[in-house]
């Protein structure tokens, strides 16, 4: 068992462990991630993909100090309508569509596992998140909703700097705007490559010769799980019927585990069980983060119960 402790900061300890421990370790037929979410509070789920993530810091900059917008706009370009215009070249305003380049062919078997997904949750797919009243998701079907968050490339924009708050904000042209950017890639796409490209995308030809750098510009390539087993997944069908009380499912995640990548190319024979208790209103990252703890007692027996299977296989 390996317990890794720095995954948020994007776990750059593990691979050194994995090669150090790389004799001990031998040549793993299951790996078992405990790090993924749920669907529902409802059975066993088994992640199978993740996806990757581009990231960077746009910047535009067109003066070296403020000043007076009265004066000066009409003459000298405002770099917020700069970024709306360097940000429509990544993604689509009006859709969120972004550019063929980051994004790929989603495998049927991912598309039927979607559809099943969606028949399973129903509302549910969306329901979780805390929309303002009148609000709506982006796509019309439920599997699609599925597909956008798991497959689809998708941009947001998580900070920014040189906008005042609005008590402190005067009549001034400001000289930068600068956001953070952070890109859920499909989970095939390389992230380096995209990552790149999007630093092309971005800084060539800026608008009216102002400065447009894309800073720390990374990428971290996604996950897609290899084709299940007949025994393991046999295996977690009877495990979440016996501890949940209803049939398993499989399911994409929006999220990215940047070990999971890693994992999967150092050992390409295994089998892989990925799961977690990451359900409905758990919120990661935000203030009210949670663990649901009936379902975190159900998934400790179920894994239990796959361990138990594979030690009987392999005797």
């Amino acid at each position: 068992m390996l317990i890794e402790a720095c995954e948020e900061s994007g776990s750059f300890d593990l691979p050194h462990y994995i090669d150090h421990l790389a004799e001990r370790i031998g040549t793993p037929s299951l790996v078992v991630c405990l790090d993924s979410g749920a669907g529902d509070y409802e059975r066993l789920w088994n992640t199978t993909s993740l996806r990757g993530m581009a990231s960077g810091d746009l910047v535009v900059e067109i003066l070296r100090e403020g000043v007076h917008s009265g004066d000066a706009s009409g003459i000298v370009a405002d770099t917020f309508r700069m970024v709306r215009g360097l940000l429509e070249r990544l993604e689509d305003a009006g859709t969120g569509a972004m550019p063929a380049d980051l994004s790929v062919e989603i495998p049927a078997q991912r598309v039927e596992q979607a559809r099943a997904a969606a028949r399973v949750l129903g509302e549910a797919v969306h329901a979780k998140f805390p929309f303002v009243p009148g609000a709506r998701p982006m796509a019309e079907e439920l599997h699609e909703r599925i597909l956008n968050r798991t497959w689809r490339p998708t941009l947001t924009v998580t900070g920014q700097a040189g906008l005042p708050a609005l008590a402190d904000a005067g009549n001034v042209l400001r000289p930068r705007t600068s956001l953070k950017l952070s890109l859920r890639l499909p989970p095939t796409l390389e992230g380096q490559p995209a990552a790149r490209f999007v630093k092309e995308l971005l800084e060539r030809d800026p608008p009216y010769g102002a400065t447009v750098r894309f800073e720390h510009a990374d990428g971290v390539t996604g996950w897609n799980a290899p084709p299940i087993a007949d025994w393991l997944d046999a295996s977690v069908a009877r495990a979440s019927h016996a501890y949940f009380g209803n049939p398993a499912a499989s399911m994409g995640e929006g999220g990215t585990i940047p070990f999971m990548g890693m994992l999967g190319e150092k050992f390409p024979g295994a089998q892989f069980l990925i799961t977690g208790v990451l359900g409905p209103g758990s919120n990661a990252h935000g203030p009210n983060e949670f663990l649901h703890l009936p379902t975190g007692k159900k998934l400790t027996a179920c894994v239990a119960a796959v361990l138990a299977d594979h030690l009987r296989r392999t005797r």
